[in-house]
């Protein structure tokens, strides 16, 4: 089965991510090995975006989509387990040593 959102076909969690957003998610969380001159170039690409009315709900709509996302696995995210402690061992007394 397939998933289009509007004409574009979703195929991937990110793809979902990135139509819901309206902009790539690697335009705010950066990619690994980026030099200062890319990090700066997508910095102020990103400035644009959030000063261009079309995205003046962006902060909101990445909320709620984490929001979303908590929900749907919240069971998976806090399915804390606690852990048995080892048992600790004594030391012997030193009461009653020959001195």
């Amino acid at each position: 089965m397939r998933t289009y959102i509007g004409h574009q076909q979703a195929v991937s969690a990110e793809d979902f991510v990135e139509l819901a957003l309206g902009t790539p998610v690697e335009l705010w969380l950066g990619v690994d090995g980026e030099s200062d001159e890319e990090r700066a170039a997508r910095l102020d690409a990103a400035r644009d975006i959030l000063a261009d009315p079309e995205f003046r709900n962006l902060p909101d709509d990445v909320a709620r989509i984490a929001a979303e996302v908590i929900e749907a696995h919240a069971p998976e995210l806090f399915n804390v387990v606690l852990l048995a402690r080892p048992a600790r061992r004594r030391r012997p007394s030193r009461r009653g040593a020959a001195a």
